[in-house]
Parts: structure tokens; C-alpha cells; sequence
């Protein structure tokens, strides 16, 4: 697709994820709208620092405002929704709040991109929706399991975006990124945790070291949402983006701790457990489907991936809190 002048939506837009993709896009030629959640200081999250700011149209607000969702997605031909509250820990406190951000926004975008005849949706999932694993690799027909607030209102919001498509015909497509990682992602996430404090010292104080995830480059995650928008058979079906290989947090943090050149001493934390029903054990994606609809794999390896995110995270110690717990 030729993304020149193409109208563009992103939500989310000042977050981790967002924030590339916005940048990916209007690099691509795309006149870029970024929804940025509005603060009282007037921050663009991270886009207070992005070279491509200038050639953005940035708008601050809320999800759960109909209206000015409503306005956000006037006259755009492709939305990407990103925008959720996301911090698994912070739900457990705060149900209400990921129900009402989640749910009613996304309901509130759905909405919108059907009463303007956007052309495409890509509506952003997560694999917490799949819960511990219970065949590897994860396929999309997978059962979903909710074992966290958060989860549950994810799982909603895809079924609001699968309801809208199915009732109204809204062109969407569920993207499903297992655990992205990269520049700019917050302290709350694992592995921004884990380089921050090798970064620091020797001593990495985590959770439970058992579960494995599938780690993905932020930039193989946004190479999969732009073809999402454009892969012709990709309305209506949800895709799973991951690399096919999972690693334990264990061995994670001892990895890290290789690649800065430490040698670390694991220490748990009891406050940083989940719930012991609450923690997905395993997540490991199929990822046929991204191959299959989207032409998408991942390119960058974790060890490459991991030398680049430490990299920059020495550059911006700074925005961070080595061994605070964030929720």
C-alpha cells in the first residue's frame, strides 16, 4: 500500500507501542492523528520527544469521551486502536476503570469507524486473553481465560470489536501481540524491570521466575499492525504476532544480565506475585496465520532485540526507578 495522504487514527499514540507506530506511519507517508490521553501538564507521553511530532496532529483526550472520540476518527480511513489501560497489577485495584477504558472506549471507537466508513480497524488484543496455555503453540481458536481484570477486559473489548464487525460489518482485524518489549516501554512491564536494576547493581529482586513468555521487538510488533491494515484478506480474523520461542523469566533475567556483562543475584519478592490462580504459567504463539495473511515475521532475534533495548535504556536511566516495584 502507498500510505501517502492516507488519514490515519492512532490511539494509544503517546504510549510504548503507539508511539512507534505513529512514527512508522507518518515515515510511511501517512497524515498521522494521535489520540494521546489527556494529562494536565499538556504531555504527549512519548511523543513530547519524537523527531516526527511536528508532522502529527495530536489530539489529548479520553477514550470513554463518545464525542470526542467520535471527532478523532472523523474523516480517517484507517484506525489503529491501542489506547487501554494495560498494567495487570494496577487492575487488580482498579477493575472499574480497565471495564470502563477498555470496553466502553473500544465500543466508543467501533462506533466511531461505523458512522464514518473507515476502511479498516485494527483493533489491538493481548495473549493475557488466552490465560496459561493449554496447547503449545497458542493458536487464535485457543480458549480465552480471563485470569486477571485486565484480561477480562480485553477479552470484552475483542468481543465488542467481533460484534461489531459480525452486526454492523465494521472492517476489523484483531491483532494479538504476545509480550512486546523495547525502548520507551515502562518499568511496570518485566524487562525494562530487569535491565534497569542489572544496569544498577547485582541484585534483580522479580516475582515468579517460572512462567515463560514470548518476547517480540517493538519493531516486529508495528510491522504487524501496518500490514494488518492493509493485508487484503485480513478483515474479520484475528492474528496472533509472536516469534514461536518462549523463554522463563529465570532465564530471561540471567540473559540480561549476560548481555550488560553482570553477574546478578535473583532475589523474589513476594510482592511482586500475582495471585496464585491469576499467573499465566505459559504463553508460546502460533503465529502461522501473521505468516499466512499478513506475509509478517518477526526479524529481530531476542538477543538482538534485548543489545538494542539495553542500549537505549542506558541512554534514559533517567525516566526510571531502579528496584521501585511499579504497579
Amino acid at each position: 500500500m502507498n500510505w501517502s495522504g492516507t488519514r490515519v487514527l492512532v490511539t494509544g499514540a503517546g504510549g510504548f507501542i503507539g508511539s512507534h507506530l505513529s512514527e512508522r506511519l507518518t515515515e510511511l507517508g501517512a497524515k498521522t492523528r494521535c489520540l494521546v490521553h489527556y494529562r494536565a501538564d499538556g504531555s504527549w507521553g512519548w511523543l513530547d520527544r519524537s523527531p516526527h511530532a511536528q508532522h502529527m496532529e495530536v489530539l489529548a483526550g479520553d477514550l470513554t469521551d463518545r464525542d470526542l472520540v467520535a471527532e478523532a476518527v472523523r474523516d480517517c480511513d484507517v484506525v489503529f486502536h491501542l489506547g487501554a489501560l494495560i498494567a495487570i497489577p494496577y487492575s487488580y485495584q482498579a477493575p472499574l476503570s480497565f471495564v470502563r477504558t477498555n470496553v466502553e472506549g473500544t465500543l466508543n471507537v467501533m462506533q466511531a469507524a461505523r458512522a464514518n466508513g473507515v476502511r479498516r480497524v485494527v483493533h489491538t488484543s493481548t495473549s493475557e486473553v488466552y490465560g496459561t496455555a493449554r496447547v503449545v503453540p497458542i493458536p487464535e481458536t485457543h480458549a480465552l481465560q480471563a485470569q486477571s481484570p485486565y484480561a477480562a477486559s480485553k477479552i470484552a473489548a475483542d468481543k465488542i470489536a467481533e460484534a461489531c464487525h459480525l452486526s454492523f460489518g465494521v472492517p476489523v482485524v484483531t491483532v494479538r501481540p504476545f509480550n512486546t518489549y523495547g525502548p520507551r516501554q515502562s518499568a511496570r512491564a518485566v524487562i525494562p524491570t530487569i535491565i534497569t536494576q542489572c544496569l544498577t547493581g547485582t541484585q534483580v529482586r522479580l516475582g515468579n521466575l517460572d512462567p515463560t513468555r514470548d518476547l517480540n521487538f517493538v519493531a516486529d510488533t508495528v510491522e504487524g499492525f501496518v500490514r494488518a491494515a492493509v493485508a487484503p484478506d485480513a478483515v474479520g480474523h484475528t492474528v496472533n504476532l509472536g516469534s514461536g520461542r518462549e523463554i522463563a523469566i529465570r532465564d530471561l533475567a540471567l540473559l540480561i544480565g549476560s548481555l550488560v556483562g553482570r553477574s546478578i543475584e535473583l532475589v523474589t519478592d513476594e510482592r511482586r506475585f500475582r495471585p496464585a490462580t491469576s499467573e499465566v504459567e505459559r504463553l508460546l504463539a502460533d503465529n502461522r496465520r501473521a505468516q499466512t495473511l499478513l506475509g509478517w515475521t518477526p526479524s529481530v532475534t531476542l538477543e538482538e532485540g534485548l543489545r538494542r533495548t539495553i542500549e537505549w535504556m542506558q541512554g534514559h536511566l533517567d525516566r526510571y526507578r531502579p528496584g521501585v516495584y511499579a504497579v
